[in-house]
């Protein structure tokens, strides 16, 4: 039996009748979660992470898998399933000595979402605007970026609002969440589920607390709440209310969280950032009064001061990248964009922090691993125009690889004449364009 293939017919159903009923709000969607639906929500699932609260970890799940997924679906189905709360752990937080908090789900918890997830997704799928790019099925930053990109050059630049919801994911209240859903999704065991998730609270050295707001922390329903909750407060506002009575030309660009606000004409964009608290506060969210700001970028004319060199101070960060404008090699003022100081700073700090912990790895392994973080690197910075600083990169992981190594012993005595023998030997790859078109 060809279970995925099942699975997938179901979930296009479920499309199809999104898209022919876009007003209607479904009330029956949970009896699509039967065994196979769990089964193959089960074989998506990453093995091998962090248990969470009850230690349970996949390959012991799977000791009993059948008898776990009967008894998962009952409970789901009866209502007697009870959310765990999610292990709160804390990492590093690269490029500060602040420590991030992370949450980690059970594994059943994880199978039960999934599950959920796959219910809601074909029905939001017809419904979020093309200005959505995050955490969606073949969509990617760089999407976000080329739209981005081809937007303001079409618009000959304009007006940025840099919009930054404070701590968005920890905010979120399920009363506004649960009315949001409810639009399109009324089937009552999916939002109980949803609820008791939102509910499930957090353990931290052994103590639960019940936050009062904040979807479930790495959960892996929470980027698809989100997206539903920001499709009705900023997408399908700023297309049916805001754009249609503004003077000039306006677009969104969304990534998750990360929002830019586009705009041909100064008096729209501060009559948007006027009225954009208001909007935010109606939904439990609050603007960031620091981080949000509204950034001069019309297209340059020839003659201004630092145009040709890329050094305007008209500059906006997104997805890692600043947008800056300069001069093609026609001469034409292009926007270019390169590597955030604050995404360089953090990718050469998580660099360090590896080869510290690992310096004593053997040679030809840490040139194994090595290799493979430079290209991460790259597979995501190598966009056209970037090269420069792709390779400032690459010099300073090679300086950060021989100060570690240099440290294996206290005669410290790896010169740099010695290290360009070593990576003559093991070199590190050069830098790449992946994205030309972006």
């Amino acid at each position: 039996m060809d279970t995925e293939h099942i699975v997938s017919t179901k979930m296009e159903q479920i499309a199809l009748n999104a898209k022919r009923l876009p007003d209607v709000s479904f009330t029956s969607l949970s009896h699509h979660i039967d065994l196979i639906w769990l089964y193959e929500a089960f074989k998506s699932i990453r093995v091998g992470g962090a248990t969470g609260v009850d230690n349970v970890t996949a390959a012991e799940y799977e000791e009993k898998l059948k008898e776990n997924l009967k008894s998962l679906l009952e409970r789901a189905k009866s209502g007697k399933y009870k959310a765990p709360p999610v292990k709160r752990v804390y990492i590093p937080k690269a490029g500060s000595k602040e420590m991030r908090p992370l949450g980690i789900p059970t594994f059943e918890d994880k199978v039960l979402q999934k599950a959920v997830v796959w219910t809601m997704e074909p029905i939001y799928e017809q419904d979020f605007y093309e200005c959505s790019y995050g955490f969606r099925k073949n969509i990617s930053a760089h999407d976000a970026l080329k739209t981005l990109w081809k937007g303001l050059m079409d618009m000959g630049g304009g007006w940025i609002i840099d919009l930054d919801i404070r701590k968005f994911f920890d905010t979120i209240q399920w009363k506004h969440l649960r009315e949001v859903i409810k639009q399109r999704v009324q089937d009552g065991v999916i939002i109980r589920l949803i609820g008791k998730w939102m509910n499930a609270g957090v353990m931290e050295e052994a103590e639960i607390k019940y936050p009062e707001a904040g979807t479930p922390q790495g959960g892996v329903i929470s980027p698809l709440l989100a997206n539903i909750f920001l499709h009705e407060v900023m997408d399908k506002w700023m297309h049916e209310t805001v754009i249609p009575l503004l003077r000039e030309k306006a677009f969104e660009v969304r990534y998750a969280d990360d929002v830019v606000l586009c705009f041909k004409s100064k008096e729209d964009a501060l009559r948007v950032l006027k009225v954009l608290p208001k909007r935010l506060k109606k939904y439990g969210l609050e603007m960031h009064p620091e981080k949000t700001k509204l950034v001069q970028f019309k297209m340059p004319k020839n003659k201004e001061r630092g145009y040709k060199q890329g050094e305007r101070p008209d500059t906006f960060d997104f997805l890692g990248f600043t947008h800056f404008w300069k001069k093609s090699k026609k001469g034409r003022p292009v926007i270019g964009k390169k590597t955030g100081s604050s995404r360089m700073s953090k990718g050469l700090k998580k660099m360090n922090e590896w080869c510290k912990k690992n310096r004593h790895m053997k040679l030809s392994l840490q040139h194994e691993r090595m290799c493979s973080k430079v290209r991460g690197h790259y597979n995501y910075y190598g966009v056209n125009g970037n090269y420069r600083m792709l390779s400032k990169f690459l010099r300073a992981a090679e300086r950060i690889w021989r100060k570690w190594l240099e440290r294996r012993d206290r005669k410290r005595n790896l010169y740099w004449i010695k290290m360009q023998k070593i990576l003559k030997r093991f070199p590190l790859p050069k830098p790449y364009i992946l994205h030309p078109c972006v």
